[in-house]
């Protein structure tokens, strides 16, 4: 006859196995998965531009989204953060960055929409002047 030791040794091996196994089986199910989103942005208007005293340049823009990323739903997505960002050049710099809007979707059924928004951050283009 096994001791107790002996048999709760066997069970818990045989349920580590197990679990193992279906972390494995999920990993590679997520593998499996090939998202397609897409999104269309167009600038409706140019709401206002302004050129403030210490020469930053700003601008207020009303946006069009349109998006599908219901794709990016699978069994091991919550949520999913989205944000439009603008990318420029200019003399001084080769890249800035602004971010000009962002939402989190909560739920799959969320994921497809259209909205036409004003950009939520504002737009200014930080031109640094050389005395």
């Amino acid at each position: 006859m096994h001791s107790f030791g002996y048999r709760a040794n066997a069970l818990l091996t045989f349920a580590l196995t197990i679990l193992a196994l279906m972390c494995a089986m999920a990993s590679f199910s997520d593998n499996l998965n090939s998202p397609s989103p897409s999104a269309e942005i167009q600038i409706l208007n140019i709401n206002w531009f302004q050129r403030h005293p210490d020469g930053n340049d700003e601008v207020s823009l009303t946006l069009n989204i349109t998006a599908d990323l219901q794709s990016l739903f699978t069994w091991n997505t919550k949520q999913v953060f989205v944000f439009v960002a603008a990318e420029y050049e200019t003399p001084k710099n080769s890249l800035n960055q602004v971010s000009l809007w962002d939402g989190i979707i909560p739920a799959k059924e969320h994921a497809k929409f259209w909205i036409q928004t004003p950009n939520k951050y504002r737009l200014i283009d930080q031109v640094l002047q050389s005395f």
